[in-house]
């Protein structure tokens, strides 16, 4: 079955998210890679203030995924993804319109808070709709948004041509766009209260420690994930002389993803269990990370480049074999009415994680005098992935992925969306 084909499969709600993922990766994509330049040159900001601008947009959606999660399950994911995409426009149109440092920094918090907000409630509506197809549904999501990080910064070099205020207004619009499609087209669900207070419902997940293991040992997911942006390219850069390089790298995973993803997931989903396909793709990814330190550096730019592409492969296939599995894992630990909170979770704190593995890597490479990328980073970035395969693999063989049974669920109060 093909892409579209798949995605006429789904109800009318996952469509839309789906499509909806690809708007939103375009938008955030189209500004985001070229704000630390333009606070630089155009508003003349030094270094290390443009690190706290970026910090704090970092710090507010890292560090609120778990208030996102939580508001999903108490006032319905529809009205929270809305309230992100709408927090997103403000956020990218407050880049466009001010220079001044400190609605530079509201924008950067409302950038990151509706992220908080938009993600892990995304999430909580496709595992609520797909319901048997979830991992279907997840690697769908997966395929148009990888469409939608290539889009971005594509629209946005040529948005820039003009001015970095056309390139912030129009990702704005984008978002506005998306907010409006949601609002006017995207259903309620039910809502199911875990009849609880919130600090009760952060207390039930932080005490559950299968669910604290699973989301450590899902970390390196994210911390390797993000090296596609950061010690790949400056690799491919470094032993080529030739910034299109980090293109192809981009084009590369890109077609890779909306090749293989379904026909992938599908293949897996029928013959593997859960736990075998995320401790394998977790393997894949950490192994790629060796190849780049093979010594070809007699070779022409075009061969010298070919570690590091098989590098990116290899990556993306490790991410699209454990993404839609563990994304699918997720609602199976959570209770009636925490599907939300258990999402916010895993990304705050697989998120942290990942942060401490990027600064250690970026610490590596920061040092290495423009060298390329030192040995030390790849054999880190490689032990990352395969100690989290093993992670998964020791959860795996004690049972720790297959949740114990629910307790039965207290009273529960069902209404429409938006009433907690």
């Amino acid at each position: 079955m093909n892409t579209w084909a798949t995605l006429r499969s789904f109800p009318l709600p996952i469509r839309l998210l789906v499509v909806n993922q690809l708007g939103v990766n375009i938008g955030f994509y189209l500004l985001l890679p070229y704000l630390a330049g333009y606070l630089a040159d155009d508003v003349g900001l030094s270094a290390a203030v443009i690190g706290v601008v970026l910090g704090v947009r970092n710090l507010s959606q890292q560090g609120l995924f778990l208030l996102g999660g939580s508001a999903a399950d108490r006032l319905g994911a529809r009205g929270v993804i809305i309230a992100g995409c709408a927090l997103r426009a403000v956020g990218f149109g407050l880049f466009a319109l001010s220079t001044s440092l400190p609605l530079l920094l509201a924008a950067s918090i409302l950038s990151g808070l509706a992220g908080a907000l938009f993600n892990p409630a995304v999430r909580t509506y496709v595992a609520q709709a797909a319901a048997d197809r979830r991992a279907e549904a997840f690697a769908l999501f997966n395929v148009f948004a990888s469409a939608g990080a290539l889009l971005g910064p594509l629209l946005g070099s040529a948005l820039l041509l003009v001015d970095f205020r056309v390139a912030a207004l129009t990702a704005a619009a984008v978002f506005a766009a998306l907010t409006v499609a949601q609002a006017v087209w995207l259903p309620a669900q039910p809502v199911t209260s875990s009849a609880a207070t919130v600090w009760q419902d952060w207390r039930t997940g932080i005490a559950d420690r299968r669910f604290l293991a699973f989301s450590v040992a899902l970390a390196g997911m994210f911390a390797l994930q993000t090296q596609l942006y950061l010690i790949l390219p400056v690799q491919a850069e470094h032993v080529t002389g030739q910034p299109v390089a980090v293109a192809v790298l981009f084009v590369v995973s890109t077609v890779v993803t909306l090749t293989l993803q379904l026909p992938l997931t599908g293949w897996l989903h029928r013959r593997v269990s859960r736990g075998t396909s995320i401790t394998a793709g977790m393997a894949v990814m950490g192994a790629g990370f060796l190849l780049p330190l093979l010594r070809v550096e007699s070779a022409p730019p075009a061969l010298r480049l070919l570690p590091v592409l098989a590098a990116a492969v290899l990556l993306t296939v490790g991410v699209m074999i454990t993404q839609p599995f563990v994304l699918e894992l997720i609602p199976t630990f959570a209770g009636p009415g925490l599907t939300g909170t258990y999402f916010g979770l895993f990304y705050l704190v697989s998120g942290i994680l990942a942060a401490g593995c990027t600064a250690a890597v970026g610490a590596a490479v920061g040092g290495s005098g423009g060298a390329g990328v030192p040995a030390a980073a790849w054999l880190l970035t490689a032990g990352v992935g395969l100690a989290s395969a093993g992670a998964v693999w020791l959860l795996r063989r004690g049972g720790l992925l297959t949740p114990a049974p629910a307790a039965p669920a207290a009273p529960a109060a069902a209404a429409s969306a938006g009433v907690s």
